[in-house]
């Protein structure tokens, strides 16, 4: 009898959770914008582009945020 009520309290915390995050992230209850940054495909590709074209001195080339890449080596797509 009392599983339920803790799945209950999870799931009900989680609905919280998620619905304070929406409301302060999406909505902007306390104001702010989204930068130019994130939204503009351009600046994201000339940043992408330039870090691409970064200088190494000592190893492989290394991407700079390997977590949003899933792969840890730069292929050059220049042979």
């Amino acid at each position: 009898m009392s599983a339920k009520y803790i799945v209950a309290g999870l799931v009900g915390s989680c609905a919280i959770s998620y619905a304070c995050d929406y409301i302060v992230s999406q909505k902007k209850i306390f104001g702010g914008t989204i930068p130019g940054t994130v939204s503009d495909k351009e600046w994201w590709q000339a940043t992408e582009k330039r870090f691409q074209a970064w200088p190494r001195t000592a190893g492989p080339p290394v991407i700079m945020n390997p977590i949003s890449r899933q792969n840890f080596i730069v292929k050059d797509l220049n042979p």
